[in-house]
């Protein structure tokens, strides 16, 4: 079977993300809503800019360890046609979301990844804050698509349009949308949860393109009008500087993991563990962090209650 030669769509799209980011900046304004800060902007365009040059380098290894296990490893050979195309948008999409899950409750994956959560504003220059590390490492999610027997070309293309579907939903100007969309694709409501630092909404909706995957192993969580999201992370990094930006989490990571007296088990779990774990038992993960919210919320509710009625 000949090579099929698919083109690089995130390259077609950058003059749409530049005209969509003015738009949306011209509909926020009229609306209200300050969403832009320049700084912010700036260095989510860099991040962004950096991202596709390094995706010169990580998909030359992408592709080579993809085609090694297509060529040498596939249980299959499946066509490159309408259905196989069906399949592959449904299988990237499950790979996806465990590997955003992952990306939050293993501090190895959270460390690339976090560069995209750190903006403290949410808008589609957000969308463009992208890891300058994981490309190298975080296709493993993918591995299994070319042992089934996908192209590896057809499976870069996917990911490619899974990575455009999600440029949109990074916007404060759409609300919601009708319900039965909202009940099965990723949505700027939903996507907006996921950005939260908010105790109720961290570690929730990692939806790639279908916010089922969410509903389906327990993560989804509407955003609620009685409790605004909050974005960025639990402890900010408070700086524009791209390369700080892309690298402090590995600095924390390997200091927490490298540094002090530890057991070398313990070395290796500031690795696996999700972000805010501690080995000495002081660190609050983000079930801890949710717990402890609702707690309050349900203190504050129940004295409330009481002083109605002994009032």
């Amino acid at each position: 079977m000949q090579d099929p030669n698919f083109p690089n769509i995130i390259l077609f799209a950058i003059p749409v993300f530049i005209i969509a980011m003015l738009l949306e900046l011209y509909v926020t304004v009229k609306q209200g809503i300050k969403t832009y800060e320049t700084k912010d902007a700036v260095s989510s365009i860099a991040m962004g800019l950096g991202n596709v040059f390094l995706g010169f380098f990580s998909k030359a290894l992408v592709l080579l360890a993809f085609f090694y296990i297509y060529e040498h490893f596939r249980l299959f050979t499946i066509p490159i046609t309408w259905w196989s195309f069906v399949l592959i948008f449904f299988a990237d999409d499950l790979a996806y979301y465990w590997f955003h899950r992952t990306s939050h409750e293993c501090r190895l994956f959270w460390a690339s990844h976090v560069v995209h959560h750190s903006s403290q504003h949410y808008n589609l220059s957000t969308a463009l804050r992208q890891t300058w590390s994981g490309g190298f490492y975080s296709f493993i999610f993918w591995l299994w698509l070319p042992l089934l027997g996908f192209h590896p070309g057809m499976i870069l293309l996917q990911m490619s349009i899974s990575l455009l579907y999600q440029f949109w939903i990074h916007t404060e100007a759409i609300d919601k949308l009708p319900k039965w969309f909202e009940a099965v694709f990723n949505t700027p409501s939903h996507h907006r949860v996921h950005h939260g630092s908010n105790p109720l909404y961290l570690d929730r909706n990692h939806a790639g393109i279908l916010i089922i995957w969410d509903k389906l192993f327990g993560t989804f969580q509407p955003e609620l009008k009685d409790e605004k999201v909050v974005y960025g992370l639990v402890k900010n990094i408070d700086t524009y500087n791209p390369i700080t930006i892309a690298f402090i989490e590995w600095v924390q990571m390997f200091k927490d993991a490298f540094s002090g007296r530890k057991s070398l088990k313990h070395r290796l779990l500031y690795l696996i563990k999700p972000p805010g774990w501690r080995h000495d038992g002081t660190g609050q993960l983000s079930d801890d962090l949710r717990k402890e919210w609702t707690d309050l919320l349900r203190n504050e509710q129940f004295s409330v209650k009481k002083n109605k009625n002994e009032a």
